[in-house]
């Protein structure tokens, strides 16, 4: 009989219910097939989990399969497996639920993280997604259990048309001095979240101011009670539905929004990367994405979760001419219709709404506090972008880009906060074992203006590697 090791990642904030039954339900098939399955028999959702687990692997397995039974930091991937020598598969599951119910699982980004971190520590890695109870599914287990890693495809290498090198070259002087404001740390187990400050410097002339946490914590408990008054009734006014949220929670979004911009104007900030959970909702009690929702309607690009290279993405694209943009998770996949679904949960500009009208704002999905957008995003054509760290050492400018493009399908907001339905170019389940499989960022940023020449000019001339599906 076969051995191998199933390692079940899970975090509280998700449905902990249904993540149990997909991870009994993925040992029940791994028997099935004939594998003995090592391994925790519970959830791991803890560092004491992580720290058992790891006290108990197996040292000399050749196959360990990740199974993200819902969404987790890259942590207990790194710990548990940055050090084994046998392979490795990153196995996500479905979404359900109701539509404009919450994102319930996130498993897929969870891979997509767990997959940066561990390339980023030197580990190769394939992707499976799909239920246990789907043919494809018991068929790349059974292959991988007998020695051969399943073919997840990759979608094929595409190159266009590129722009006029001198209209680039004046779009990207635009970025030289320019200043991006980093809030706290980035947050553990998330990899994509640190930045080389140098290597901005060098290819785009940027720089990198910090603020921590308690100080961004002690400009909001300063901001005067008038200012807060002013932002709260301007916001109620713009997003009539803040009358749901509650009024403390919507009046502590409105002081984050006004300590935010009295930062951003102090200091000619050009984007803001923000640590947004779990502080502000552990000690202010209230979330902060519809305080950087009204940052990026204004103008200023703010990226979540201390992502200072989304933020420069940001900036890029729309040096690049994309006009406003978001930064989103890639979270659901149906290969049948050709769809991925990108997602955050609530920061997006207005602006970016099918309805900017009714823009609606409530509480957030996972952390029940307010406040967070929750509208679906605009259609039409989109591209995907994002600059992310290169370990390769042959490569001087330290720096990749990844880059796709699809269709942003007229459809309900599948998941709470903001979503888009989106029709990829290349073949989806391809492009998502693709990105996962090369351990690029779970965050990519959507444009809805059509700039990949310009992207693609871009990248050559700051001779900085491009893959495009």
């Amino acid at each position: 009989m076969t051995s191998c090791t199933l390692i079940p990642l899970a975090r509280p904030t998700f449905d902990v219910s249904a993540a149990q039954k997909f991870f009994d339900s993925a040992r029940d098939l791994l028997s099935d097939i004939g594998a003995t399955v090592n391994g925790p028999t519970s959830l791991v959702m803890t560092p004491e989990d992580t720290a058992s687990a790891e006290a108990n692997l197996k040292s000399d397995e050749k196959l360990y399969i990740l199974f993200n039974a819902s969404f987790a930091d890259a942590s207990a991937a790194v710990s548990l497996l940055s050090k084994v020598s046998g392979d490795v598969l990153l196995w996500s599951v479905r979404e359900f639920g109701e539509i404009g119910d919450r994102l319930l699982l996130n498993s897929m980004c969870g891979s997509n993280l767990a997959a940066h971190a561990l390339r980023v520590n030197g580990k190769r890695i394939t992707h499976l997604h799909g239920n246990p109870d789907e043919a494809h599914v018991r068929d790349a287990l059974s292959s991988a259990l007998s020695g051969k890693m399943p073919d997840v495809g990759q979608p094929q290498k595409i190159s266009g048309q590129l722009a006029d090198l001198e209209n680039v070259k004046a779009a990207l002087s635009k970025l030289n001095g320019l200043t991006i404001g980093a809030i706290g740390d980035a947050p553990a187990g998330f990899t994509p979240c640190t930045y080389d400050e140098e290597a901005l410097k060098k290819s785009f002339g940027l720089s990198v101011i910090n603020k921590s946490i308690p100080e961004i914590f002690a400009d909001i408990a300063a901001v005067p009670l008038d200012q807060e008054s002013a932002e709260y009734q301007d916001a109620c006014q713009a997003q009539p539905s803040l009358k749901d949220v509650p009024e403390r929670e919507a009046r502590v979004n409105a002081s984050t929004r006004v300590a935010l911009d009295n930062w951003i104007r102090a200091n000619d900030l050009s984007a803001i990367a923000m640590r947004c959970w779990p502080d502000f909702a552990v000690d202010l009690g209230a979330c902060p994405c519809g305080a950087m929702g009204r940052t990026a309607t204004s103008g200023t690009p703010a990226a979540c979760e201390r992502d200072v290279y989304g933020a420069v993405t940001m900036l890029l694209l729309e040096a690049l001419g994309s006009g406003t943009n978001y930064l989103v998770d890639t979270v659901d996949l149906e290969e049948d219709e050709n769809i991925i679904r990108i997602w955050h949960c609530g920061s997006a500009a207005t602006t970016l709404a099918v309805d900017p009208d009714n823009a609606t704002q409530f509480i957030h999905c996972n952390r029940k506090l307010g406040v967070a957008g929750n509208f679906p995003l605009k259609t039409g054509p989109v591209v995907l972008v994002r600059l992310d760290t290169d370990i390769d050492p042959a490569n001087q400018s330290k720096l990749r880009l990844v880059m796709t493009s699809g269709e942003s399908l007229s459809a309900p907001n599948r998941f709470q906060g903001n979503t888009a339905t989106v029709r990829t170019s290349a073949p989806a389940r391809q492009l998502i074992n693709g990105l996962i499989h090369n351990g690029f960022p779970h965050h990519t940023v959507v444009a809805w203006e059509d700039i990949r020449a310009e992207v693609r000019r871009m990248a050559e001339y700051l001779a900085i590697p491009l893959t495009e599906w």
